[in-house]
């Protein structure tokens, strides 16, 4: 056996004859599966390597595989044991009191050395477990069945246990008493003998022993009735100590029950039961205890009295001795050795205290998770990782709840169940999130974005959760190694980089609950990627739940990464130590602990913080916003006070403190501005609203305070209304809505209480698509009231009070202009901020408004600062980069990280600030928190005058060209690597190099290029744009801009078509195809000009229609990618702009042919007027060419080259047509969205309008030339007439159904008239149904606009003619018009029974059609642009009911209303008695935000509300009455009102 044990301990080096003899002799396997091991020189290390599997595929069988297997594992477990033993046995050898010390020492070194062996073996046998942490009382704590504990030991440094394993077994046939007195036995035994020898110990029951099993096995025992065992303990306790009960009661803990669990975390309703003994000095002194044990023999119990003492590992009785003699030996010799053991205990108790005395952890924990700071600053992100934590210590977890979590890769799968997920998300907001949700394509934006980070925590199942599929259900170890390491590392990389959170604003905390000691296991594995990807441990925090959780995870850092984690780690620290502790450390809030929002009646709703984080782009302000705060109540409130107020009157943002501190006593109000009232009045009207969700503009320039004069009305009426403030202005239109929609419904039940809400916000133009999407979902929730929110937008403009004046909406403006009244205040102010503040004076955004905006004091200020800058210095490069970044792009500027970097700061526990390291030049430059695609410090100018003057300074007085600035700024690389802001500052930069100026846009005039680029000279502007093409190299914006630069400025095409090819290839839309149009385009413009002097040769005609053709593939593909843009290519990216549908290509091919066409007249009617009229007729009739007999020998040269082009050509004029028509349709039948845009599609309309005129005189005769050919030739043939009778139409605009419609308002009767007359020649001699449904339509407009007129048909021939075209096109045609017709016609009367015609039955159907026809014909431009109402339902019958908008228009009193417009924008249109005299009021009923007419029988007939939150919310099926407006996307209605209201 010796021998054997002998081998094994040279493993290692067996041969593989070795291998062979123990396979034989000692396993007992049969020969041949020996044989085969032999065969393949399976040495002692390749067997080591070895596991089932590999056995099986070498012809194995299952069972002796697995034999072999296990006998290998034992050998090596027993090997393992058999050294520690040994070691642990040395160390014991001794046991005189004198010896004490000694071997104390020798202990600990020894015991230090055996663990270095064991944590050596933790990587092949996976057996040894650590007993539980020594007098404590832990509900997480668990044994694995089967796993070793250390072997028995006796006393070393009596404050380390000694430890005494009992298995307890065969007690199948024992009674319940004798189980129970065998376990008061052994524990009193145990006990009073660690007593007498004062030192601390743990006996085990449960435990197993050799031969049976390994020694230290857990087994676990079946417990019934744990709460006996603690009764029979308590019971005998005092039996066995008598006269010493109460120091044993002291000294012994109760039983502890440790439950056993299998290998795969399963319980298996087993426990290990423990008992600590703990003799305290004090308590002890120099006694000996004595036990007495009770026997029952037969009619009478025995006493017998014990003298327990351990020696070395064993428990002896002294008193057993037989011999008296020998018994007194031993008695004298413990009474001295028991003094001698209690000095020994009380030295060490002392030794113990101190160590604890000196314990740093609690500081050590507060310099990590603050980054050496003295505060936990709410500017920290945190990412967590953490395992799984039992029941019973998640309430210490509430510190997680006050950290700004990032991210929590939680490594328990079932934490949402009942673990820290679950605990968490009672009170805060956590998404659920897997890995493979961060690894998409998608840039680190979009990504921030979808997944809401920053906004809401990120919880990341690392290892699945339970009960879940496949893909994100829990893995084994190696099989998360295979399936999902890959996912959690690529996670890591992203989450980790400098681009999401700057080194210095992020910690990585590391929450260990239980052991990891595998150098491979996932928590292993995310540290290293961790670690690797921040280049070190820095940023990291360990919190370890005790010190055996510490000592293995330090061991397998250690052996993974070669770095010692101990400085990186808090062990000796309970949780809730820990929880506290950071409690203790976090920041004083600012913020009230419990938040109220206004409700019903004056009463309050309580806003809790999980929900308030749900709504991620608003920033809610309660109705107690700032009030009971922890920070009033601490003493550097005052300092705060006076940070807050500098921060605000520098030119920082205004914050809700800055209001409140002006209403503390003492202090002077806020600046009350003089349009205060004006704009509360307009959100408080006494006349009530008339809208349900209403639209306010505040115009102002930049830098005046229009904003602030915002948030002071917001303030004072945050009890009135819910208040809130966009924060995120690259939010989503529908996100904002449903947030908007949930804070006004928010703790309310019954919607007549719902309390308004007032929403702030800023330059967001698109402001009526925000109205549309909060009234739609708003409608989705059925939550529509008579009022929903007021939007007010504070907007940007050169020239406010133009803007408000030409605005259609209710608006406000302010200027950069002081009142007498408001510089009197200013000045007051001025008088209190010096005496709480030591130089208010450099206080220069107030100082600027103080001064009434004077640009005197601008200029003298911003030149006192700089003179002594030094440009070629760091410092300078950073101003000149803010100076030029905040003059061109309000709202820019720089990361202060990024500004530290570009300074030279770069240590992460920074000594140097900023402000320090710019000064004085940082007393222009203010840093303010940006919580957009992340949170984080940015760094700007003061005030954008203060921006505009320092770069004028930067030129004048050093010397500097915007060219250089700009050239600076596109050559500095740190710019543009990662890091936070990154993508902002890009957008930036880009916006200054590409967007343009336009009127529309509240600028002062339209630009060709950014006012940047328009600045500088030809050729730094082209070297400039040049770079800036290297800078951003796959930006198609940038080339296309290049490319207008070429052919605007420099007439370069050859150049221009280069780069508008260039950014074609990296991005292809309607604007990048329209740029490449307008290349050739203006060659061709370039070509013609340039020889309108001189006569075009053939060749450069050739090249000229060569152009042409180039141009119209290019505008063609502009007018196809038109229907798939997103937005406005060229619009600023950091801006909400409206949407828009990009017309340009239309209109750039009219440009083309009209070009084409002048280049045409001039070779053709210079030489002979005849041949271009001749040529024209040629293109109009498109006859072909090769028949044109030139007449002038001038021009013969020229008809190959037309012949070459002869298909475009042809083309121009339907193309034309074409065109004509679409700009008809989509002028017509839509109009825009927004306001605002209709001012830009005015000035298209009279483009169009021109493009038409000269379309007519080159195609259309002049009325005298027709009568001229019809008196020399009176018999026309038909086809002739009805193509004079088009082409009159066609010069009329009144050849199409839209160009009919226009005619309601731009023809008289007498001009109508001889327009149905041509229009029923054609539809009766060309029967066709557009050529009926025009000439129905005819008679409609003429009724409206002469309704006596004697030509007008009858209505039932209109009604039979309408009837033959339905019923040749069906119901499922692109024949919008026709189906408008039928609903126009055909909408039953007020008295009708649906008697007249089957046609009229079919009514529903007819608008269904039109929806669906007008849907699949115009839905590409809907996100632009809305169906127009040209006619309303009348009182009379017949086409007497149709009436049209103008009518309207006409009865209304104009000196009571001037502005006929703002009647309709605002609704009061429908209060007019003379509109409601002339129009019927149709009855209804609502079904699911739907109204339905019903007629006679069955008969339904849907209606759109023409305001999405026109309807009660409810889905209570009501009757409602309307007007009834015709669009040609169906029947509208407007003005509805409820018939129980009436």
């Amino acid at each position: 056996r010796s021998g054997e044990v002998t081998q094994l301990n040279k493993i290692d080096d067996w041969t593989k004859e070795d291998v062979h003899q123990w396979l034989i002799n000692v396993v007992k396997i049969p020969q041949n599966y020996a044989a085969i091991l032999y065969n393949e020189d399976v040495s002692g290390a390749c067997l080591l390597s070895f596991d089932k599997k590999d056995l099986i595929d070498l012809g194995w069988k299952h069972g002796p595989a697995v034999q072999v297997i296990k006998k290998v594992s034992e050998c090596i477990s027993r090997d393992l044991f058999n050294r520690t033993l040994s070691a642990r046995q040395n160390s014991t050898k001794a046991t005189n009191a004198k010896n004490v010390r000694m071997e104390t020492k020798e202990h600990l070194s020894q015991s230090n050395c055996s663990e270095n062996l064991l944590d050596m073996s933790k990587n092949i046998v996976k057996r040894l477990c650590k007993p539980r942490p020594f007098d404590e009382i832990s509900t997480t704590f668990v044994y694995i069945q089967n796993e070793l504990l250390p072997p028995e030991t006796g006393p070393s440094n009596l404050i380390d246990p000694v430890h005494e394993y009992k298995l307890m077994a065969n007690t199948e046939n024992a009674s319940e008493k004798d189980i129970l007195k065998k376990f008061t036995e052994e524990v009193f035994r145990f006990t009073a003998a660690c007593m007498n020898s004062r030192t601390n110990g743990t006996i085990h029951f449960g435990v197993g022993d050799k031969p049976q099993y390994e020694h230290g096995q857990i087994i676990g025992l079946e417990l019934r009735s744990p709460d006996k065992y603690i009764d029979e303990f308590d019971k005998r306790l005092e039996e066995y100590f008598e006269e010493n009960t109460n120091v044993a009661k002291t000294c012994i803990r109760p039983p502890k029950f440790v439950q056993v669990k299998c290998p795969d975390n399963i319980n298996v309703d087993k426990w290990v039961i423990e008992v600590d003994v703990v003799p305290n000095y004090f308590e002890t002194l120099e006694k000996l205890f004595y036990t007495v044990t009770v026997k029952e023999e037969v009619k009478k119990k025995c006493k017998t009295e014990c003298l327990f003492i351990r020696s070395g590992a064993r428990t002896i009785n002294i008193l057993a001795d037989k011999n008296p003699r020998s018994v007194q030996e031993k008695m004298k010799k413990v009474t001295d050795d028991v003094k001698s053991w209690a000095l020994s205990r009380k030295s060490a108790e002392e030794r113990d205290s101190e160590s604890i005395g000196q314990s740093s952890q609690g500081q050590r924990l507060k310099q990590l998770i603050t980054h050496g700071r003295d505060i936990l600053e709410n500017s920290l992100q945190f990412i967590v990782i953490t395992n799984k934590c039992h029941v019973s210590q998640l309430e210490h977890l509430s510190f997680l709840k006050e950290l700004k979590l990032f991210v929590v890769l939680d490594f328990d799968p079932e934490s949402q169940k009942n673990g820290t997920c679950s605990y968490y998300r009672k009170d805060c907001m956590a998404n659920i999130h897997y890995p493979r949700l961060y690894n998409t394509a998608d840039n680190i934006s979009s990504i921030i974005s979808k997944l809401n980070l920053f906004k809401q925590t990120s919880w990341v199942f690392c290892n699945g959760q339970v009960n879940e599929t496949e893909p994100d259900m829990p893995f084994s170890d190696g099989e998360w190694l295979k399936k999902r390491a890959t996912e959690v590392s690529e996670m890591i990389s992203l989450i980790c980089k400098p681009d999401i959170i700057s080194k210095e604003k992020l910690v990585v905390m590391f929450l260990l609950h239980s052991a990891v000691n595998d150098i491979s296991s996932p928590i292993t594995e995310t540290f290293c990627a961790i670690y690797q990807k921040l280049e070190g441990d820095d940023n990291m925090l360990c919190i370890c739940k005790d010190l055996t959780v510490f000592e293995q995870w330090k061991h397998v850092v250690q052996t993974r990464c070669k770095v010692d984690i101990t400085s990186k780690c808090i062990y000796e620290l309970s949780l809730n130590e820990i929880n506290c502790t950071i409690q203790k450390t976090r920041e004083p809030q600012t913020s009230s602990v419990n938040r109220y929002l206004p409700s019903f009646g004056s009463s309050s709703v309580l806003l809790t913080k999980k929900d308030q984080a749900q709504m991620t782009v608003l920033e809610i302000l309660a109705e107690n916003e700032c009030e009971n705060t922890e920070i009033e109540t601490i003493d550097s409130f005052m300092q705060f006070k006076n940070k807050t107020e500098e921060d605000f009157y520098r030119g920082g943002q205004v914050k809700w403190w800055n209001f409140y501190l002006s209403e503390r006593p003492g202090s002077i109000p806020f600046i009350k501005r003089d349009k205060y009232e004006e704009l509360h009045n307009l959100i408080t009207p006494t006349e009530g609203y008339s809208s349900p969700c209403i639209i306010i503009n505040l115009f102002h320039h930049p830098g005046c305070g229009g904003t602030t004069l915002a948030m002071h009305v917001l303030w004072n009426l945050r009890r009135k209304f819910r208040c809130a403030v966009l924060k995120n202005n690259s939010a989503q239109s529908s996100e904002i809505a449903v947030q908007v929609t949930q804070l006004l419904t928010y703790g309310k039940e019954e919607p007549s209480t719902y309390t308004p809400v007032l929403l702030l916000v800023d330059n967001w133009e698109d402001v009526e698509d925000l109205q549309r999407c909060i009234l739609c979902a708003a409608h989705e929730k059925k939550k529509q009231e008579s009022l929903i929110v007021i939007i007010l937008n504070c907007e940007r403009s050169q020239f406010p009070s133009e803007s408000s004046r030409k605005s259609r909406i209710d608006s406000v403006f302010i200027t950069n202009k002081l009142s007498t009244k408001e510089q009197a205040f200013f000045q007051m102010k001025l008088k209190e901020l010096k005496g709480h503040h030591e130089k208010p004076e450099t206080f220069y955004a107030f100082m600027i408004m103080t001064k009434d905006f004077s640009e005197k004091y601008i200029e003298n200020l911003v030149c006192n600062i700089l003179k002594d800058l030094d440009v070629s210095k760091r410092e300078g490069q950073l101003l000149s980069f803010l100076a030029l970044l905040n003059t061109y792009v309000h709202g820019s500027c720089m990361s202060l990280s990024l500004c530290e970097e570009l300074v030279g700061i770069k240590n992460l526990w920074k000594q140097e600030t900023l402000e320090e390291k710019m000064n004085p030049y940082s007393t222009l430059l203010i840093s303010f928190n940006v919580e957009e695609c992340g949170t984080y410090q940015a760094v700007r100018f003061l005030h954008q005058m203060i921006a505009e003057n320092c770069l004028k300074v930067l030129i004048s007085k050093h010397n500097l060209k915007l060219s250089e600035i700009t050239t600076n700024l596109l050559h500095c690389n740190q710019l543009y690597k990662s890091g936070m802001g990154k993508d902002i500052l890009i957008q930036s930069i880009l916006s200054m190099l590409i967007t343009r100026q336009r009127k529309e846009h509240g600028d002062d005039k339209d630009t060709l290029f950014s006012p940047l680029i328009e600045e500088m000279p030809l050729a730094e502007s082209k070297e400039v744009l040049t770079l800036a093409t290297k800078r951003f190299d796959k930006n198609a914006t940038v080339p296309q801009a290049l490319a207008r630069h070429f052919y605007l400025k420099e007439k370069d095409f050859t150049s221009a078509l280069q780069w508008a090819q260039d950014a074609r290839q990296k991005e292809y839309n309607s604007y990048i195809a329209d740029t490449l149009g307008q290349v050739y385009k203006s060659h061709l413009k370039f070509m013609y000009e340039t020889e309108q002097k001189n006569e075009l040769t053939p060749e450069e005609l050739d090249e000229c229609l060569q152009l042409a053709v180039n141009a119209t593939m290019a505008f063609k593909d502009s007018q196809d990618l038109a229907k798939k843009d997103d937005q406005d290519f060229l619009d600023q990216p950091i801006r909400k702009r409206q949407k828009t549908y990009n017309t340009s290509g239309y209109v750039g091919e009219i440009d083309v042919a009209m070009i084409i066409f002048d280049v045409l007249e001039k070779i053709f009617r210079t030489h002979d007027g005849y041949q271009w009229e001749t040529l024209l007729s040629f293109l109009k009739s498109s006859t072909s060419l090769h028949s044109f007999r030139e007449t002038d020998q001038r021009t013969a040269e020229f008809i190959p080259k037309l012949i070459n082009h002869e298909k475009f050509l042809f083309s121009l004029k339907p193309r034309m047509k074409e065109i004509f028509e679409f700009f008809e349709n989509y002028f017509t039948y839509l109009k825009p969205r927004s306001i605002e845009r209709e001012t830009a599609e005015d000035r298209n309309k009279r483009k169009v309008s021109e493009y038409f005129k000269k379309y007519v005189k080159l195609f259309c005769q002049s009325g005298e030339e027709k009568e001229m050919e019809r008196a020399s030739q009176p018999n026309l043939s038909l086809g002739q007439k009805l193509e004079d009778y088009r082409c009159y139409l066609e010069e009329k605009r009144a050849n199409t159904f839209a160009g009919l419609l226009q005619c309601l308002t731009e023809k008289n009767g007498s001009q109508m008239e001889l327009i149905l007359k041509k229009w029923q020649f054609i539809s009766e001699n060309s029967k066709n149904c557009i050529n009926q449904v025009n000439f129905i339509l005819a008679n409609i407009v003429l009724y409206c606009v002469k309704p006596r007129s004697p030509i007008l048909k009858r209505f039932n021939e209109l009604l039979h003619l309408l009837n033959v075209i339905l019923q040749e096109k069906g119901t499922y045609s692109e024949c919008t018009e026709a189906y408008y017709l039928a609903m126009l016609l055909l909408w039953p009367g007020k008295e009708s029974n649906m008697v007249d015609t089957t046609l009229s039955k079919n009514i529903c159907t007819y608008v269904t059609s039109t929806k669906k026809s007008f849907h699949r014909r115009f839905s590409h431009l809907f996100p632009a642009k809305s169906a127009i109402a040209h006619f309303y339902l009348g009182k009379s019958k017949e086409l007497k009911r149709v009436i049209h908008k103008a009518k309207l228009d006409q009865v209304v009193d104009k000196e009571k209303h001037p502005n006929i417009h703002q009647l309709w924008q605002s609704g009061a249109i429908w209060r007019e008695p003379e509109v409601q005299n002339l129009l019927q009021r149709v009855k209804g009923k609502t079904e699911n935000g739907v109204i339905y007419v019903h007629y006679g029988g069955n008969l339904r007939i849907p209606v759109r509300p023409v305001y999405l939150g026109g309807l009660r919310s409810g889905c209570s099926m009501e009757e409602v009455s309307f007007f009834l407006g015709f669009t040609m996307g169906g029947p509208v209605a407007y003005d509805i009102k409820y018939t129980m209201d009436l």
